[in-house]
């Protein structure tokens, strides 16, 4: 799919994809040069792999994956997650609490592909970057960078990681 060029055009895209703030997205694109297409579409992506807060059907998936294979790799989710329960914490602090850890993991990474701070004195001087890639999927010079800066205003429930009953 080729971006589109002008700022009404690629606002309008930004909506269909789903962006809170399409109008700012395109905006900055067209105004600053920075590829917000890719960097909202990577973040889209990787929040989809973030546990929803209105979904708690895979805290029994986990529990019944690890009785069936007690020692598997990650059972021991499932083992936590069944002690949780017997000791009577509510399924959404057990939501609430794996989606805030996993949110915080994603930022980790997203500003890891920026700053791979390699503290070893024989690899310092290697590095990695996220980047786009052409027609044919191979790599361009074009880096998606700062992603740690828009995993917050990202989050789908729109609260930047905020409680749910945040005032």
């Amino acid at each position: 799919m080729p971006v589109p060029k002008n700022q009404k055009e690629l606002a309008e895209l930004f909506r269909e994809l789903g962006a809170q703030d399409p109008d700012g997205w395109a905006t900055s694109q067209m105004s600053e040069g920075i590829n917000q297409l890719h960097r909202f579409l990577f973040l889209r992506q990787a929040w989809g792999r973030v546990v929803s807060e209105s979904d708690d059907a895979w805290i029994d998936q986990e529990i019944a994956s690890a009785k069936e294979n007690p020692g598997q790799p990650f059972a021991g989710i499932g083992h936590a997650l069944a002690k949780m329960q017997a000791k009577g914490v509510a399924r959404e602090d057990i939501v609430d609490l794996a989606r805030g850890m996993q949110a915080r993991l994603l930022f980790d990474f997203c500003y890891l592909l920026d700053d791979p701070s390699i503290s070893e004195s024989s690899a310092d001087d290697l590095g990695w970057a996220l980047v786009e890639t052409d027609d044919d999927f191979e790599p361009t010079r074009e880096t998606i960078s700062g992603l740690h800066e828009s995993v917050l205003n990202t989050d789908p429930t729109g609260r930047e990681m905020r409680p749910r009953n945040a005032p």
